[in-house]
Order: structure tokens, then sequence, then C-alpha cells
């Protein structure tokens, strides 16, 4: 008879898993990358620049005036000026006295003599020094600790900026092969972490025997290392025991619905998250386990989340922590799927948020925090 693997007598609350987890990971070192291929990535520090624009500037065609010489001219009563304007074009230097570019039709012309027919605000049609970025600040106020995103580069190709300092921490993602032959979840998973910010590199283990996944876990250069299956109680899952031959096994069965299956472990000093192959625990992991991860090699910002009322009350067990999918109506967060994740569902899906293994769930009007799914 072939022996089966068996979870703990007692599952690991997933609050002590993760501060396991996380003990041992730090940031990834940084490395410059040119403009075009820093978007995605998680920005790191930044240098200091110079102001811009390095002058007051006009951002429209028109003329150039002080708006104190303008007041109280109107169609009706018009303002003979004292000196002819200075007409100036978008982006041209504001001239010396100018504080306002007003607009052609505003000023008339008959012959050598000029008139103002409309008054101007300080700064009209302007943009003052340093309005866009402010001399000797730093580009990491825009963007470090988040993804890099277009109008980031913006700033960055503004500032004269040629590379970008980025955080791009290496994901291996090792796929077990399912009996079905099935990669659904780790194309998945993978699809995930690049969003996340994560470089994605996918491999496939010659067979669900621990001999053949213990080869397939050897570091190829990564920062973190995710297998997908084989970490259940079934006689051919042998993900567990192939962890515990080439490294350490931290914890293997988390207190996390669904998820239970999840694992912890270390090779070295190489991070390993094992996940469930099925796509909904493998999710639901990912979003307790190995997202927080990720976002410390990459030193990111707290993740988007949103504060509503909910809808309707969510019932959980105590003693386990139960995935909530929340879809967003009007003003509020209306639960569609507890601890069970079906596909339609997470695909419906706004938002996500743990119910604590200690809690019995919320009641119905109180404002609950939820991880955004969507921007």
């Amino acid at each position: 008879m072939v022996p089966t693997q068996r979870l703990p007598a007692s599952l690991t609350p997933l609050d002590v898993a993760l501060a396991a987890l996380l003990h041992r990971i730090k940031p990834v070192a940084p490395v410059d990358l040119p403009l075009a291929d820093a978007l995605g990535w998680v920005a790191a520090d930044l240098p200091t620049v110079k102001a811009r624009p390095p002058c007051d500037i006009a951002i429209r065609d028109g003329w150039a005036l002080h708006s104190r010489d303008l007041v109280g001219a109107s169609s009706y009563s018009p303002l003979p000026l004292s000196a002819a304007p200075r007409w100036v074009e978008a982006g041209e230097a504001m001239p010396k006295g100018c504080d306002c570019v007003i607009d052609a039709d505003c000023v008339d012309q008959v012959g050598p003599l000029f008139q103002a027919v409309a008054e101007a605000r300080p700064g009209e049609g302007v943009r003052r020094m340093g309005e866009d970025i402010a001399q000797g600040n730093s580009l990491s106020d825009f963007v470090a600790g988040r993804l890099v995103r277009p109008l980031d580069l913006l700033i960055a190709r503004a500032a004269g900026l040629e590379k970008i300092s980025v955080r791009r921490p290496r994901l291996r993602i090792l796929d077990i092969p399912a009996n079905s032959g099935e990669a659904l979840t780790a194309k998945l998973i993978a699809d995930n972490a690049r969003a996340a910010g994560a470089e994605a590199v996918c491999a496939k283990a010659p067979g669900r025997d621990a001999a053949s996944v213990a080869r397939a876990l050897v570091s190829h250069g990564c920062d973190m290392l995710i297998t997908i299956g084989g970490s259940g109680v079934g006689r051919n899952d042998a993900t567990i025991a192939a962890l515990a031959s080439c490294g350490e096994v931290t914890a293997h069965g988390i207190a996390l619905e669904p998820g239970r299956t999840a694992a912890i472990g270390i090779i070295g000093n190489l991070p390993v998250i094992a996940l469930p192959g099925a796509p909904d625990a493998a999710l639901a992991a990912w979003w307790t386990l190995a997202l927080p991860a990720l976002d410390r090699l990459s030193a990111l910002w707290p993740r988007h989340r949103l504060t509503l009322k909910l809808s309707r009350k969510i019932a959980s067990s105590v003693g386990i922590s139960e995935i909530v999918l929340l879809e967003q109506v009007e003003e509020s967060w209306l639960p569609i799927a507890v601890g069970d994740l079906p596909l339609a569902a997470i695909a419906r899906a706004d938002a996500w948020l743990v119910v604590p293994g200690g809690s019995e769930g919320f009641a119905a009007g109180v404002p609950v925090e939820a991880y955004m799914l969507r921007e």
C-alpha cells in the first residue's frame, strides 16, 4: 500500500505562518533600467533633480502683461496700455515684470496704441518655476515604492532622466503536473505575479513523485520559489516531502479556507511557498501569503484598499481564516462568496478580505477594509 501524506493534527494560524515567512525576507537590490523597460516594476530611490520649469513660462499663446496693469479693463471700458505688450508662445519664458498671459482678443490695437479689454489674475496662463518639479526634489516623492506607471515615466522624462532605479523580484513558479494535465492554476499565478510587479519564470516538474519534484526544486537564480499543486494529502502529492528533503518545511497546513494544504518553507536562504493546485485555493494562499512576501521583496507601499459598509453580514467559523469575495454595489460591499470561491464569483469580485481566525464574521452595516482586485 502506498503511504499518503497527512496534514498536521492542528493547522498553523494564518498570521503565524505569514510572520514566519516574512521574517527572513528582505527587499531585493535595485537595478537601473531604461525608462522604456521600467514600466510595471516597483520604483526604488531616485535622484534629486533640477526645477522644472527652470523659470516662469507661458502655457498658452497670448499677450504677456502684469495683472496689476489690467485692473478695471473690460470691453465696455478699454484700458490703454502704457507700452506695447509682449507676445509669447506656449513654453516660452515669461518676460521680466510680467505675471500673466491673456488671449489675443483681450488686447485691441489701434495704430501704435494698445488697449486691454479684459482683466487677468496673477499667474493666469503661466506655469511658475518649479511647479512641475520643485528644485532639489527627489522623484521618489512621485513613484518610490509603487509600480511604475506611464505617468511616472512622463515625470522622469521631463526631469531629463534616461534610467530609473527599480526593484524587480524574480519568482520561479514550478508547476507540479496535475493528473488532468491542465496548467490552469500555474498560468493564473504567473499572470498575477507579473501584474504585481514580479518577473515570473515558469517551469514544470518532470513528475509528481518526490524525487522528480526535488530535482525541480533546485534554485535557478530566483528570489522566491512558488510551487503549484502536489501539496495535499493524496497518494501522488509529494511536494511537501520533496521540500523537506531539499530544505525545511516551516508550516504545512494553514488555517485558511480555501487553501488549507498550502505550505511555507525554505531552501538555503530561498523562501518557498507551496500553493494548492485548485485555482481558488491557490488564489487564497497567493493573496494572503505569497503576495505579502512579494511586496516585502519589492519594498512596495501597501496595496490599495477600500473601506465600505457591508450590505449584509458575513458569518465565519472560529479557528480558521476565511477568504471573502466582495462586489461593490454603490457605496457598500456585497459579499458574494465566503470560504468556497467558484470561478464565476472570482471573475465577478471587485475586492477580497480575510476574516481572521478568531472572528465569527462581521455584522451588516459594519465598515470593513478590503483589498481591491480592480483599479
